[in-house]
């Protein structure tokens, strides 16, 4: 072939494939404007209503701000998990998860559009005051919340140390609104507490799942278990827990499975879909576990439960929980803000999903609440002798007529007396022992 003829075939080549991708990027364009020109008609709206606000608004109005909002309305109508956090909301939250905030100390949520509670931190102001889980706060310092995001919640709420802020608080038997004043404190919540109930039986609290959780838990196992040798149960306190990090109630669950799947991810993105498996522990703990929750434990407290659970590593006892098995993927932003967008849905190892529905327990136990008017939190308890006027005490007292100071076993022994679930879960590790020790369980 001569050259001349071998340019005008690589010429012909090149304006045949220059024709093929103008041709395909036209139908792509033709595709893309059929499918999108309803976006873009609404984005010419937008912009028309930006320009007619800035213009004729009685006042001259911030543009940052009229876009912020309408990025966070944009927001509310996906979900109550999805949020705008602006700068100042995205430091708080960096914050927030090492463990040390100034707030009342509470979890909330939107469930049937009220702003509701999933549950107090413990120790802290609202748990010290009395609110509890599933309360519906219907004004925050008498403004109404019915159209707040959580995030302008949680700002109402957060403030310095010492100042006070007021709920409104309705609340399940309460016959109307009740304000409750809550002085705001520095919220350092230490997520892990363990001790020993009875010789052999420990009791490890979690709180919630901050970035040291795991290893926290780690060491208090590794002290329960040189106290109490041999070890025979281990109760996981989990109610009330509104949880926190997946990376942490991944470990925390890996922590008691040797092998299998944790939790897995769904969403409608490939790229959202994420599988945890567990690994062969060094330090096996071969030993029964009783998984407390209740109503207010939530999202990664209920991986926890889920996974124990699904690999009958655990009996979870107590009542049915939350339902926050969303996952939010914070995505930080070019001006220093960020997005909290829902993108996957949290399944446990049995496929069972979490969201809306929760961990049902193995045994349901409700909480049984004393009967004997209780101001502060409004609920009944029986009227007992040691209730009455000048009663006399049962106990024995010194030569000097003092009553003896209360011991660590007498208070674990109240402990228990004043929490039935608490209880229920011993009950169930002790009978877990016996009968492992019967003839039929060998055979």
């Amino acid at each position: 072939m001569s050259i001349r003829k071998l340019r005008l075939t690589i010429l012909v080549v090149i304006l045949v494939g220059l024709v093929a991708v103008f041709a395909w990027e036209r139908l792509s364009i033709q595709k893309v404007s059929a499918e999108d020109k309803t976006v873009y008609e609404q984005l010419q709206v937008f912009s028309d209503v930006l320009d007619i606000v800035q213009e004729n608004y009685v006042e001259e109005a911030d543009s940052k701000e009229l876009v912020e909002g309408a990025i966070s309305g944009m927001l509310k109508t996906l979900d109550p998990h999805s949020s705008y956090l602006n700068p100042d909301a995205y430091k708080e939250l960096q914050v927030e998860t090492k463990g040390s905030f100034g707030g009342i100390g509470i979890e909330i949520t939107i469930r049937d559009g009220f702003l509701t509670v999933v549950s107090p931190l413990e120790g802290t102001p609202a748990d010290d005051l009395g609110i509890e889980a599933s309360d519906q706060i219907l004004r925050v310092d008498g403004e109404p919340t019915k159209e707040m995001t959580l995030m302008e919640a949680v700002k109402k709420m957060r403030g310095p140390k010492g100042t006070k802020v007021v709920l409104t608080i309705m609340r399940e038997g309460f016959t109307k609104p009740k304000d409750f004043v809550i002085t705001r404190a520095t919220i350092a919540i230490k997520s892990v507490r363990a001790e020993t109930l009875e010789p052999g039986y420990g009791y490890l609290r979690l709180s919630q799942f901050q970035s040291t959780t795991a290893r926290d838990l780690r060491q208090a196992l590794t002290k329960l278990e040189k106290e109490n040798q041999p070890m025979k149960g281990l109760i996981l306190d989990m109610r009330n827990n509104p949880g926190g990090l997946l990376d942490q109630a991944v470990k925390v669950s890996d922590e008691f499975i040797d092998e299998g799947l944790i939790v897995y991810t769904g969403g409608r993105l490939k790229s959202q879909d994420m599988r945890f498996e567990a690994h062969t522990n060094t330090r096996p703990h071969h030993y029964p576990i009783v998984v407390l929750v209740n109503e207010g434990s939530a999202s990664a407290a209920e991986i926890v439960a889920g996974a124990l659970q699904d690999h009958k590593r655990a009996v979870v006892v107590g009542v049915e929980t939350f339902g926050k098995g969303s996952v939010q993927t914070v995505m930080p932003l070019r001006n220093g803000a960020a997005l909290r967008l829902t993108t996957s849905l949290y399944y446990t190892p049995s496929g069972r999903s979490i969201q809306a529905k929760g961990i049902e327990p193995d045994i349901v136990v409700e909480r049984e609440l004393p009967r004997k008017r209780d101001d502060e939190r409004g609920r009944l308890r029986v009227i007992r002798e040691e209730d009455l006027k000048n009663h006399m005490d049962g106990e024995g007292k010194t030569e000097s007529g003092a009553k003896p100071e209360p011991t660590q076993d007498s208070e674990r022994k109240q402990q228990l007396k004043s929490d039935n679930q608490l209880a229920r879960a011993l009950e169930v590790l002790k009978s877990w022992e016996i009968l492992s020790q019967m003839k039929y369980a060998h055979e």
